[in-house]
């Protein structure tokens, strides 16, 4: 694919017999030929490692965070930050491409080998279809990075990121439409469904696919699709096999993303890591949207150090966080809504904001929720989501696919503007990346 996932298959992957006849014609010295489902099993949590922390570098780019100048790492996103990916400083960190496609490799040697090798029984079936799973969000995060928002009018024609599919580490592929990058996703998934057969994992090994992760991804991108129907079935789903949130009011909860809440889906991401923790505070905006007294998640997701705001819902293992319920409650009742279901969209949002904010502040915002017409209610929707998903790796997104607004950010007293519906928005593939595989210019 270039020259990352091939010094990355070099150095890491555990390869296949097929692959080592084809490339080697002997079996590396030192490396593990994968024979066994717990082989495969490794081999495939070492896709689960190598999917990327984007998210957390991520952050920089919306309203949420404030760029710590004080701090030596801040030179590592102040690009970021800037939204300068056209000529960054040579010290600045880019956001990761390769990483998606180490993992994908991963992915396609446990897809192409796991049965042949180790057999058709019903661990090696959930284990491929973690794979496909695995394989399909990839994509999807690299299409939300790379490429414009979905637009089903010229999905067929706009640009998306290259496909791979087969152990492949000498071909520089070519991007392929967002349609197609799309139907390679779907068929992912449906693939990935009809062999798992795990609900749920216990907490600890709960960074893997199941049942549930995989309706919750599907919701996903039926949303970002804006097709709100299949959205809504999928959370549904969802949330018929645990709809459970974590009551705030009980001073027993854990924060909603951490790996042992209750509403757990899957905890694989690291969303707000240590770099940007240090690297960071808290914008004036983010905390705004609070309120500070009757919104229970904010002494859970806050911290002061000094005069300013830091985050204390990240910057751990505990808090690594891909999919969860509360996601799903705001999926149901954003699409609900869009489909003309004004109640089940009223009764969603309220369900989450039941367990969020005190009984008191609860009893009159439900009479005020209640009397909102569409457009209240979907800017309601949307306001939680912001409240509830903050510094999870969502803001970027929301912000691209919702009206794309103009953001300022300072640095060292300057002033720097995203316009609304700046190009910049959707963000270029990284110069190394380019360099690597000249497909991508």
């Amino acid at each position: 694919m270039n020259k990352i996932i091939k010094l990355s298959a070099v150095l890491l992957l555990m390869v296949s017999a097929s692959s080592c006849k084809k490339y080697l014609d002997v079996q590396p010295v030192g490396k593990v030929i994968p024979t066994t489902v717990e082989d495969f099993r490794a081999l495939l949590n070492s896709g689960y490692t190598q999917f990327p922390t984007h998210k957390s570098m991520l952050a920089f780019r919306t309203d949420e965070l404030l760029v710590n100048d004080d701090e030596p790492s801040a030179v590592l996103f102040r690009d970021q930050y800037k939204w300068n990916d056209e000529n960054p400083d040579p010290n600045s960190r880019e956001l990761p491409y390769g990483g998606f496609y180490t993992s994908i490799f991963y992915a396609n040697s446990v897809i192409a080998d796991i049965e042949t090798k180790a057999g058709k029984t019903p661990e090696t079936a959930q284990i491929k279809g973690e794979a496909f799973v695995l394989r399909a969000y990839n994509y999807f995060e690299l299409l939300n990075l790379f490429t414009k928002p979905f637009n089903k009018g010229t999905a067929a024609a706009d640009r998306g990121v290259p496909i791979s599919l087969i152990i492949d580490i000498e071909t520089n592929h070519k991007p392929s439409s967002v349609e197609a990058v799309y139907n390679q996703i779907f068929s992912d998934l449906a693939a990935g469904q009809a062999l798992m057969n795990v609900d749920n994992f216990a907490s600890g090994l709960n960074y893997r696919f199941t049942k549930r992760a995989a309706l919750a991804l599907t919701a996903r991108i039926h949303e970002f699709r804006g097709e709100w129907e299949a959205a809504l079935k999928a959370s549904q789903d969802a949330l018929a096999m645990n709809s459970q949130l974590e009551d705030l009011n009980n001073e027993k909860a854990v924060s909603p993303n951490n790996y042992l809440s209750k509403e757990n889906i899957m905890s694989m991401e690291d969303t707000f890591n240590s770099d940007v923790s240090r690297s960071s505070y808290m914008s004036p905006h983010l905390i705004g949207i609070y309120d500070q007294t009757a919104d229970k998640r904010f002494g859970l997701y806050f911290g002061k150090s000094g005069g300013d705001y830091v985050s204390t819902k990240g910057n751990s293992n505990a808090f690594k966080i891909s999919f969860r319920n509360g996601e799903l409650y705001l999926i149901q009742a954003e699409a609900a809504l869009q489909l003309g279901n004004l109640s089940l969209a009223q009764q969603s949002l309220l369900a989450l904001k039941e367990k969020r904010y005190t009984p008191a502040y609860f009893s009159t915002e439900k009479v005020r929720v209640m009397a909102l017409n569409n457009d209240g209610l979907m800017e309601d929707i949307l306001k939680e989501r912001e409240r509830e998903l903050a510094l999870e790796g969502h803001r970027w997104y929301d912000l691209k696919r919702y009206g794309q607004p103009e953001l300022k950010h300072t640095v060292n007293g300057q002033v720097f503007t995203l316009l609304k519906n700046d190009p910049r928005y959707t963000i270029r593939f990284p110069q190394s990346a380019v360099k690597a595989n000249p497909n991508l210019q």
